[in-house]
């Protein structure tokens, strides 16, 4: 017999992901510039993440390539620590 299974996936997911970019951006001391540059994407669009929590959504190969730019494993973008 199959039956739906309960998670919770946090609707706010998108917001955690694009401030963990900053928070580790930061760290790295790395500038915006040098990341969409380093990432092979516009500044505008690593300043639109960054500020408007990442309304637009991100894709999985952009988010790779930020992992390896600030030397951060790719798991670290998505903790919440809000919930902890």
């Amino acid at each position: 017999m199959k039956y739906k299974r309960e998670f919770y996936f946090n609707p706010e997911i998108k917001k955690v992901i694009a401030k963990n970019i900053r928070k580790y951006r930061i760290a790295s001391n790395i500038t915006q510039e040098q990341l969409a540059l380093d990432c092979d994407c516009s500044y505008e669009f690593i300043r639109r993440l960054e500020s408007t929590g990442a309304k637009e959504g991100i894709s999985l190969q952009l988010l790779y390539k930020i992992s390896i730019v600030l030397n951060t494993r790719i798991d670290k973008f998505f903790e919440d620590n809000n919930t902890k």
